[in-house]
């Protein structure tokens, strides 16, 4: 039984490629690990119970006309702001209203919160009578 040599040949590209997908494999498991893993993400989230999940409406008034501001909040966080009934009578008498409530909404999606809200400059009074009308919808689900 002679022995008999076997070569192998291996191109150095080949073996970066293979090292490289090696890495990312094992890059991709530890993430799945850290983020899939139970209580991932709750520390320093604020777990406290700031909300009650849902829904909720207040209304406000514009020229004899009533419109809705819906907010949508998890047990943490506020999801959206929008008018349900906003319609194009009401959009052609306030141009600015669409704009006032979308610069507000984005500024409470950053922060979280109603205070130091920075309001508009086209249209002051109407980006505060929204803001209350907000601040009216978060107080009925806030948590007691």
């Amino acid at each position: 039984m002679g022995s008999r040599t076997k070569i192998i040949v291996l191109h150095m590209k080949e073996i970066i490629y293979t090292a490289i997908f090696a890495a990312l494999g094992i890059l991709l498991i530890v993430l799945l690990v850290i983020m899939f893993r139970p209580g991932a993400g709750k520390e320093g989230t604020g777990t406290d119970k700031q909300y009650t999940p849902g829904i909720y409406t207040s209304t406000l008034t514009l020229n004899n006309t009533n419109l809705e501001v819906e907010v949508s909040v998890d047990e943490s966080r506020i999801n959206s702001i929008r008018f349900s009934n906003l319609d194009e009578t009401v959009t052609a008498m306030f141009p600015l209203i669409q704009p006032a409530i979308e610069d507000i909404a984005e500024q409470v999606y950053e922060t979280q919160s109603l205070e130091d809200i920075v309001l508009s400059d086209d249209a002051p009074y109407t980006s505060q009578i929204i803001l209350d009308a907000i601040k009216e919808a978060v107080a009925k689900a806030a948590v007691q």
